[in-house]
């Protein structure tokens, strides 16, 4: 008999008896097919799509890698499925040659990476656990050999939103939308610069990936931003080569990477200042006038025009120049001195002063004098070599010399001139203006490090004391002036306000002090009464949350002010918002940003939480969006979080 079976001793049976067990042989070999093809594809993604990705790095839940066909390093996930971060490490060697970047020096340490660079950069990585099971922190250094190689490394924005750095001049949020040429990362003045950084700055970025990225200061930096490509990060060339330093931590959503990072940033609880100031409205004098006995006239005119309005309690703040006319007068021997009692005492005054000084000014002259030989200013040498002279700057329109703040004369100089002005005129506030720029500094770490000094000087006048910028201040407990705006919907004007706030608030300034000039300046009793209205409803409802919530950031740091994606961090769609912000977590606050509009489209957070229209008591539930909602001009859309 012929048997078709090729296992001996075995017949084929064609019978119906059989044919109930054929359709399992065929499943099984189904199985075993599927089995082997996903087999196949696992190790074809292992072996030929992954062959140029070189694991360098393994925690317990992030990975580190190499890609050498991309020249980047890779964390993500060990199984591939998320990339937290994608660096780009530039030009340090030909990519076409495939530098394998496995050769770790540090073998013996299983937590460190080190390897150099075809003779350039000592590469230098290693991992530590953060502070929490749920994040891993990886420590980069990438330390230049030579002094012609440039150290750039570059994050990728693709399929992620970033926040924080420095302000700009059109403020966005997040920052994928702005665009910033590569150059030194420090503070300038953007009326001046108006494609610089300004107001505030610090050496931190946070990504939606659950990532944050603290810089060290301790390099001259450059950093730029291409648009919705990657924010840069560079050490400034130099005769000494200079290690790029940074630490990227790796957390479940941004909220928890960002609680984490502002664990390490800070060893100790901040200052806090004096909430109270905010009840206070800050009325800028828009009078120039010449000498100090109109300017004491028009104060006192000022002064009983706000009281006439029903405008107070307010605060009038001076400029520099009008706070020199009230301080310093000719004596009768043209020498410089103090005036005798002021008669603006009892006036509810800010004072502005800062570390310029025009030598032609009374103030410069007295300082002359007194100084006799020693060197207060930045100087720099003379064309011989063998004296030191002020190095002029133009500043408010006068030719000035700054004050060398690292000299301990100047610096207490500075100090005694601030407290003895704030006393002669009884001031309510002291402005220190900064002076951002002027003149132009060797590089971002003298311009950080001036910048603490004179924030540390302008701290010592009291818990009330602005600065028209910040850098590395924030635990000094000080309120920042927040810069004039354009008067239009733009995002240079009214539309950048909160992405303005959202920034000082992440960088760890909450307490800052808007540009407000006088209402009557409109000519429309309209733009007086919503004034009046608004005032009315900040210190009664707006102050009370203020005051809440700045005890919690003493505790915690949390910010005051809040974006959406803070109570719903893993919602995509908080992660664009910036027309509208939380104040905590109970209440969210959604104003009119386009021009002529009378609705607008709001989104409540969180598909869980209830939230109650402050003005209609219509209650709606979070996760949705409120299409074409009515909301009147001179109204803002206030919603309580309903808490059950």
């Amino acid at each position: 008999m012929w048997n078709p079976s090729p296992i001996p001793q075995v017949s084929w049976d064609t019978t119906l008896r059989g044919g109930g067990e054929s359709w399992k042989g065929t499943v099984a070999c189904l199985i075993l097919g599927a089995l082997f093809t996903v087999t196949i594809g696992f190790v074809y993604w292992q072996v030929v799509d992954h062959s140029h990705k070189t694991w360098i790095l393994k925690g317990q839940l992030t990975e580190l890698l190499w890609d050498r066909r991309s020249h980047h390093l890779l964390i993500q996930t060990p199984a591939g499925d998320k990339t937290f971060l994608n660096i780009n490490v530039g030009d340090l060697a030909n990519p076409d040659l495939g530098v394998p970047f496995v050769r770790n020096l540090c073998w013996l340490n299983k937590t460190s990476f080190c390897y150099r660079w075809e003779s350039q950069v000592d590469v230098r990585i290693s991992l530590d656990p953060g502070d929490s099971e749920h994040a891993e922190c990886y420590n980069v250094t990438w330390g230049p050999l030579h002094c012609h190689v440039e150290v750039k490394n570059c994050f990728s924005m693709e399929g992620m939103k970033w926040y924080g750095g420095a302000g700009v001049k059109a403020q966005r949020w997040p920052i994928n939308e702005q665009s910033a040429p590569l150059q030194p990362y420090m503070l300038s003045d953007l009326v001046v610069r108006p494609a610089a950084y300004g107001s505030v700055l610090e050496h931190y970025f946070l990504s939606s990936s659950g990532v944050a990225i603290l810089l060290s200061p301790m390099a001259p930096l450059q950093v730029g931003i291409e648009r919705q490509r990657q924010v840069c990060v560079r050490v400034d060339p130099g005769t000494h080569p200079q290690p790029l330093h940074y630490r990227a931590c790796v957390a479940r959503n941004l909220k928890d990477a960002h609680q984490l990072m502002t664990r390490q940033r800070y060893a100790s609880a901040p200052v806090m200042p004096n909430i109270a100031m905010l009840r206070s409205s800050l009325w800028k004098f828009p009078e120039h006038v010449g000498s100090g006995e109109r300017l004491e006239r028009e104060l006192r005119t000022f002064s009983n025009r706000l009281k006439r309005h029903t405008l107070g309690p307010g605060v009038i703040s001076l400029d520099e120049h009008s706070t020199s006319l009230l301080l310093y007068t000719y004596s009768a021997h043209r020498h410089i001195n103090w005036k005798g009692v002021s008669p603006v005492q009892h006036l509810n005054l800010s004072i502005t002063l800062s570390p310029f000084l025009s030598l032609g000014s009374l103030q410069g002259q007295r300082l002359h004098r007194e100084s006799g030989h020693q060197r207060l200013w930045i100087s720099t040498r003379t064309t011989g070599g063998k004296q030191q002279a002020p190095v002029l700057t133009w500043w408010r329109g006068e030719l000035c010399a700054k004050l060398d703040l690292s000299r301990p004369a100047s610096a207490r100089w500075l100090s005694e001139e601030m407290l003895k002005a704030s006393a002669h005129l009884g001031a309510e506030h002291v402005v220190m203006e900064t002076g951002e720029g002027r003149p132009p500094e060797k590089d971002s770490v003298v311009a950080g490090e001036y910048l603490r000094r004179l924030g540390h000087i302008a701290a010592q006048a009291g818990d009330t004391t602005i600065l028209t910028s910040a850098s590395g201040s924030s635990e000094l407990g000080l309120f920042v002036q927040m810069p004039a705006l354009q008067a239009d919907w733009s995002y240079s004007g009214l539309k950048g306000i909160i992405p303005a706030v959202f920034l000082h608030s992440l960088m760890g300034y909450p307490f800052f002090i808007p540009d407000a000039k006088p209402p009557w300046s409109f000519s429309s009793d309209r733009a007086l009464n919503l004034t009046r209205s608004y005032l009315s409803l900040h210190t009664e409802f707006v102050v009370p949350l203020l005051e809440k919530y700045a005890q919690e950031w003493g505790v915690s740091r949390n910010p005051v002010y809040r974006p959406l994606w803070w109570l719903t961090p893993d919602d995509p769609d908080t992660l664009t918002i910036d027309d509208q912000f939380l104040i905590g977590d109970e209440v969210l606050v959604a104003p009119v940003m386009d021009r002529g509009a009378l609705q607008r489209d709001i989104y409540l957070p969180g598909a869980d939480l209830q939230w109650q229209d402050r003005r209609t008591g219509q209650v709606h539930w979070g996760g949705a969006r409120l299409q074409h909602y009515p909301v009147a001009l001179e109204q803002v859309a206030v919603f309580l979080r309903i808490h059950t």
